[in-house]
């Protein structure tokens, strides 16, 4: 029943996941909160994020502090409070922070899945990180459960 789905966050309130996530990032709608339709978390852009693709999700991601740049289709943009961005599944992109503090932003994918990604991904600690640097062979191997592929 849907009623049984509700619930209210207060600031700073996150859903309890499977791992605990580092300060930043904070899930608010876990993919089995929306029977798999969608995940939201409220993220802060620590660190760039390489060029990449969701094969399968639609990611939407709106500013609420800080700045921050896209890559996508060769052109760069510049997203400061207030502005969002679609990035339709199957197209790479890429994300870097433009701002200090650095950037925060609520990112919406659909179908869901993104906060289990980031749980496995944090679950694998360091080993994800090579040289202060992504490790993409490492981020490949966790990302493909998700549809999701990394490049240089």
């Amino acid at each position: 029943m849907p009623k049984e789905r509700f619930f209210v966050l207060q600031p700073d309130e996150r859903r309890p996941g499977r791992v605990p996530l580092p300060p930043g990032f904070s899930v608010k709608a876990r993919t089995s909160d929306t029977e798999g339709r969608l995940a939201v978390l409220e993220n802060q852009l620590d660190v760039d994020i390489p060029p990449h693709v969701h094969h399968h999700a639609d990611e939407f991601v709106y500013v609420l502090e800080g700045e921050m740049e896209v890559d996508f289709d060769g052109t760069t943009h510049r997203l400061t409070p207030g502005m969002c961005v679609l990035l339709p599944h199957g197209v790479p992109h890429a994300m870097r922070n433009a701002s200090q503090p650095p950037a925060r932003c609520l990112q919406i994918s659909s179908p869901g899945g993104w906060e289990e990604f980031v749980e496995d991904m944090f679950e694998a600690g360091p080993v994800v990180m090579k040289d202060g640097h992504p490790d993409l062979d490492r981020l490949n191997a966790i990302g493909a459960k998700y549809g999701m592929e990394y490049y240089d």
